[in-house]
């Protein structure tokens, strides 16, 4: 993710244009006012909270992106705008040397990449080989067609090469599929495909990139039960939120977002009307996935991880890291309202 699209993950252009300019909703994520860059009478300034973009559809003729606001707002140049973003989304600036240029067009390459193999899994969940894991997914875990397709759940076949062999014939190496976090290397040398005989659930950024997988074993003896991809620059899970790409517009919307343990759960929250769902990949809340959200989108978070043991646990850190990470008010309480769900008998929300 380069800066500038990291800056745009963490600031919201309404909140941002709201701090000077009189907004008032005007639609559903639609915001009007008078355009601050010139005198008129009736509003033509609009901004579009889904999109992140504003326009003057009056005497200015123009509009963009956060950055096309600040530059015009200040008479700035992008790098004048890019430092001043930075420091509010609270980014620390560093001249990108070439070797940093480079890493960032291979995760590039790596991301298309995981594209690719993720399309491959869902096509092969179709399949007529599939049919008894496709039923598992209806049957079991009570996806319906819609969501399976929503989510591009696929499945990875029970054998050591499948993704590899596809991969290679697409010019791909296979280091390319390590480095991917799709291919295994064991300490001889050999190279194997890392999920096996296993839905997969495509993990997405809140760009809706490709970032990894997560696994569920379909056979009893196979362990772990659920398998992620490793740590990598391309997928590091206490950065992420499941499924935040597809409830962004429910959080804003509702000022709400809801936080699960696994991406199942999100996953049959969603196909519920529960749009506002994240999971958190069965770890604390962390500052970075906190973030995400709030304060630029929610206004209120539920935690609704498991009530065993474990979540419990879990539970009390996201609630420390939000101590931490989050603003207070003049009154000394959170600016942002955090509630736990508890369900009774140690039962998941799902």
């Amino acid at each position: 993710m380069s800066v500038a699209d990291e800056i745009k993950s963490r600031l919201d252009i309404v909140q941002y244009i709201s701090k000077t300019v009189p907004l008032k909703r005007a639609g559903s994520g639609r915001w009007k006012a008078p355009c601050p860059f010139h005198h008129e009478k009736t509003p033509s300034f609009l901004v579009d909270e889904n999109r992140q973009t504003w326009r003057c559809f009056g005497a200015c003729a123009t509009g963009g992106d956060i950055f096309n606001y600040v530059m015009k707002q200040n008479g700035w140049t992008f790098h004048e705008a890019l430092e001043a973003l930075a420091k509010e989304a609270g980014i620390d600036l560093k001249p990108q040397s070439p070797e940093a240029k480079a890493r960032d067009q291979e995760v590039d390459r790596l991301r298309g990449l995981l594209k690719v193999v993720a399309d491959y899994y869902h096509e092969l969940l179709k399949q007529p080989e599939a049919r008894e894991v496709l039923k598992y997914a209806r049957k079991k875990r009570g996806l319906t067609e819609a969501t399976i397709d929503q989510f591009g759940i696929g499945y990875a076949p029970d054998g050591w090469r499948y993704a590899l062999d596809m991969l290679l014939n697409l010019g791909y190496t296979e280091d390319d599929a390590v480095n991917a976090g799709v291919a295994s290397k064991n300490d001889s040398g050999r190279v194997y495909d890392r999920f096996r005989n296993r839905l997969i659930i495509p993990i997405r950024d809140e760009r809706g990139r490709v970032a990894g997988f997560g696994a569920r074993a379909l056979a009893a003896e196979d362990n772990p039960k659920y398998l992620n991809s490793p740590q990598s620059a391309l997928f590091d899970k206490g950065r992420l939120l499941f499924g935040l790409d597809l409830a962004a517009k429910s959080i804003r919307d509702s000022g709400t977002a809801v936080i699960v343990e696994g991406y199942l759960d999100a996953i049959q929250a969603h196909q519920a009307g529960y749009t506002n769902v994240v999971a958190q990949m069965g770890t604390a809340l962390t500052e970075m996935q906190l973030k995400l959200i709030a304060p630029k989108w929610a206004k209120k978070i539920i935690l609704a991880l498991d009530s065993d043991a474990a979540g419990q646990n879990a539970t009390k850190r996201s609630v420390e890291v939000a101590r931490e990470t989050l603003q207070y008010s003049d009154s000394g309480t959170l600016a942002i309202d955090i509630r736990v769900l508890a369900v009774p008998g140690g039962k998941r929300p799902g």
